[in-house]
């Protein structure tokens, strides 16, 4: 798919029945083929095709002339020959940008349509809602939409060092920029602020939106910011910061991989920093 242009859509052509691209989960594993060239779908009519009998299917929209769905099987299905199921983190940089992007979208549609089929309201049996992406409860009416985490992620920069740090469930020797989910009542700036604070006890000031990116681990939107130092000194909050520091440009420890937004956007940075546009 890479190279072609995505577009979103909710509903099949009616008369549509060619081969089309399935991204097919199991839990959140998706089948793919995996080979010393990288990872394919499936590019088939149907899950049966494979021997697979989905629980439930989505349309997701197209890919240049092709079609795109999403299904789920039960956690007891078993891979076709020469497939297997493959967690979306060990499949950076064996998928193209544009699949790896699909597979975010398609993974997060299907966990929020099998944690709805239940009202949280009142416990009822929810139905597919036409014309949205949407499950509405046949008995409350209540409306389940898909759940976006947004994340407000801060670069702070001091001079010509980089405050990074490391999470405990980060790899060894990794280290990024901080991040932390944005509270009920809070702007993506104030978060900002607040989780900068909090983690390492610096002040910042000047914040410059970057970017953002979907992050399908499981459901979260990171919206990148630089910033500049304004006062502190590096405190790690217990539990959540295992160490914190200051990087020039020269002295880097080992960054984040490059399909998440934290790279770019310390590359952004260190781009500024040696004068290039």
């Amino acid at each position: 798919m890479q190279g072609r242009p995505f577009v979103a859509l909710l509903e099949a052509p009616a008369l549509h029945r060619g081969a089309s691209w399935w991204f097919v989960f199991r839990g959140s594993n998706l089948l793919v083929k995996r080979d010393a060239a990288g990872a394919q779908l499936p590019f088939v009519t149907h899950p049966e095709d494979l021997g697979l009998e989905p629980l439930r299917t989505h349309y997701l929209g197209t890919s240049g002339p092709d079609h795109v769905y999403v299904a789920e099987v039960a956690e007891d299905s078993q891979p076709p020959a020469a497939m297997q199921w493959s967690g979306l983190r060990a499949l950076f940089g064996l998928l193209d940008d544009t699949t790896f992007s699909l597979a975010g979208r398609a993974v997060q549609i299907v966990d929020w349509d099998r944690s709805h089929q239940f009202c949280g309201r009142c416990g009822s049996g929810t139905e597919r809602k036409a014309g949205e992406r949407s499950r509405v409860c046949a008995a409350c009416g209540q409306a389940h939409y898909p759940r976006l985490a947004p994340v407000a992620m801060a670069l702070v920069r001091r001079g010509r060092e980089l405050l990074l740090a490391r999470s405990p469930h980060f790899p060894p020797g990794m280290m990024s920029a901080l991040a932390g989910f944005v509270e009920p009542g809070e702007s993506l700036e104030e978060c900002l602020v607040r989780e900068v604070r909090e983690e390492v006890g610096v002040e910042v000031r000047n914040l410059r939106y970057f970017s953002s990116q979907p992050w399908p681990f499981p459901h979260s939107l990171m919206v990148a910011f630089h910033c500049e130092w304004a006062s502190g000194h590096i405190v790690c909050q217990e539990g959540e910061i295992e160490d914190a520091g200051w990087f020039s440009p020269e002295a880097l420890p080992v960054l984040p991989n490059r399909v998440s937004i934290a790279r770019r956007l310390i590359e952004d940075a260190l781009r500024e920093l040696h004068g290039r546009p």
